[in-house]
């Protein structure tokens, strides 16, 4: 006679799936056991990790949810209120906030009913605490995260203990303790990184601590972390590897270290990815770092459309939407866009944000005194974070205004400093730029040859990049042809000018190409744009002489 499959034998496979963090299998394994309607309350909380760890958030919310009824129904409240906190804390990274409250309270009420003193009772207290920090209260929030991690470490709980060491940081650095923000999240990561806690909180504390990196601009620590997250998601098949803020910071740090098609490929899929279902309040972010890449390769009308989608999903398309307009030509725009943003911006980090390119953009129309104070400024917020990469900001800013003011000495000597920290940020870019503005002072001085050596160098960088925009400026001040070269179109662009050179007009070209017609009207401007061409017919004279006409 065979004896029954007992229950803990059927699932064996799937929680040996979960040890070996084999998240996309257990997944498989857990759902279609859920289908057939087989899963204990236990596989239920299962199945919500293993749903999280794949990107299935509406599944993992649907498990947490049936694995909080089910306790309930067993007059379990410290089980049941602790999915409630899973669940809530799950839309809280999501940024659902209203949502997340409402569990929070469901929670709640359950360990009231029940006087229950648990660990729970420390999820509570954050989770309550949360909201408050974000609507600007973070000392009062504090108080609640150092009384949630003393119950924490009551119980003897990691999780608990890790959050609340993260949460007080949070705290701190919104109060501007840096210092003392920045040592709890290193203990926070020494707890991740030796795998002290369980996998989502892993996942939650590594993209919130690379984001609070980001917030104070300490970029080394930002970019160890990122690496370390790299690490850990390579450790584990199937898991969706970057979720919320560290999808766009790990961007970020793709294009200041002069990865541009890195960056470019993970906006695109951070753009994809954030639109859901679910939506992800970061979304406006992803696409706003997607157009950066595109203005600065000198994709105009594709870097235009990524900043009005960055608009429409709520992040201000600022100061991107305002240097675009000042490579275009429109600083009309860009200089009214950008003094309404400086007026309605008061943090002094967001500000930081915005004060350089309202340096470059207030030179660009001859206004030295405002770009001189907001350099200041800049150098103010500078000294006060002591930020490598804030003081390499403010020293490109003042070594600019300085050349604008004609003190070409003081300007070299600002300028070196700025070059030699981007150097040691490894940003390429930023320190090419800075070298153009060292040539510019050098042919002042009448250094014609040390001004060619720095202009030389940059058009170096920019080729290597493909900085389309900056590569024209720099071949200018060069004094020789800009030759533009047929590697900087994309394989798409090359198909679009083999049929503007055939005689196609945009419509014929969407037809053959199976595209929209703006979208073939954009791939000829940039076309144009990227082979400094100023027609139709410049670009079909450059295929036949570059043989790209069959």
């Amino acid at each position: 006679m065979v004896e029954p499959m007992s229950a803990t034998d059927r699932f064996k496979p799937a929680h040996d799936s979960l040890e070996r963090r084999a998240w996309g299998e257990a997944f498989t394994l857990l759902s279609a056991a859920h289908r057939e309607g087989g899963l204990e309350v236990e596989d239920l909380e299962r199945l919500a990790v293993a749903a999280y760890m794949v990107g299935k958030d509406n599944v993992c919310e649907e498990a947490w949810m049936r694995a909080h009824q089910e306790w309930l129904r067993r007059g379990e409240g410290e089980h049941a209120a602790q999915c409630a906190f899973k669940l809530a804390l799950g839309l809280f990274f999501r940024g659902d906030l209203a949502p997340a409250m409402g569990w929070v309270a469901r929670g709640r009420r359950v360990l009231e009913d029940g006087r229950y003193d648990c660990v729970e009772q420390a999820w509570l207290m954050m989770l309550t605490a949360l909201p408050v920090m974000f609507q600007g209260e973070a000392e009062s929030a504090y108080a609640h995260f150092v009384e949630a991690g003393q119950t924490a470490e009551r119980f003897d709980d990691a999780d608990a203990t890790m959050f609340a060491r993260l949460t007080r940081g949070q705290a701190l650095i919104l109060q501007q303790r840096t210092g003392e923000g920045m040592a709890l999240l290193d203990e926070v990561m020494v707890a991740v990184t030796t795998d002290e806690v369980s996998p989502i909180l892993a996942g939650i504390a590594y993209c919130q601590v690379i984001e609070l990196c980001h917030t104070v601009f300490d970029l080394r620590r930002a970019r160890e972390w990122t690496e370390a997250l790299s690490r850990w998601c390579d450790s584990q098949p199937d898991l969706v590897p970057y979720r919320g803020n560290c999808l766009v910071h790990r961007c970020e740090i793709f294009q200041l270290q002069g990865a541009w098609r890195e960056a470019f490929d993970a906006a695109q899929r951070a753009c994809e990815w954030l639109a859901g279902p679910p939506q992800w309040d970061t979304l406006g972010s992803a696409y706003y770092q997607l157009a950066e890449i595109q203005r600065l390769r000198g994709e105009f009308a594709e870097a235009e459309a990524s900043y009005r989608q960055a608009s429409l999903a709520g992040r201000e398309p600022e100061p991107g939407m305002s240097l675009l307009g000042l490579a275009q030509g429109r600083t009309d725009g860009a200089l009214a866009a950008i003094r309404r943003v400086m007026e309605e911006t008061q943090d002094p980090i967001d500000r930081s944000k915005m004060l350089p390119a309202y340096v470059e953009i207030m030179l660009e129309v001859n206004e030295v005194a405002a770009a001189r104070a907001a350099a200041d400024e800049l150098a103010g917020i500078a000294d006060h974070f002591d930020a490598p990469y804030l003081s390499a900001l403010a020293a490109h800013a003042l070594g600019a205004v300085l050349l604008s003011e004609g003190d070409r000495q003081a300007a070299i000597i600002e300028l070196r400093t700025a070059y030699n920290s981007w150097r040691n940020l490894d940003a390429p870019h930023h320190g090419a730029r800075v070298r153009v503005l060292i040539g510019v002072a050098y042919r002042d001085l009448e250094d014609e040859g040390g001004a060619g050596l720095e202009f030389e160098a940059a058009r170096r960088v920019f080729e290597q990049l493909g900085a389309a925009p900056d590569l024209r400026q720099v071949t200018r001040l060069l004094g020789v042809p800009f030759s533009p070269t047929i590697g900087e179109l994309s394989p798409r662009e090359k198909e679009v000018l083999e049929l503007v050179a055939a005689g196609k007009t945009n419509r014929a070209i969407a037809l053959e190409l199976f595209i929209s017609e703006k979208t073939a009207a954009r791939h000829v401007s940039n076309i144009l744009t990227k082979l400094g061409l100023s027609s139709r017919s410049e670009a079909t004279a450059y295929a036949y002489k570059h043989g790209l006409v069959r």
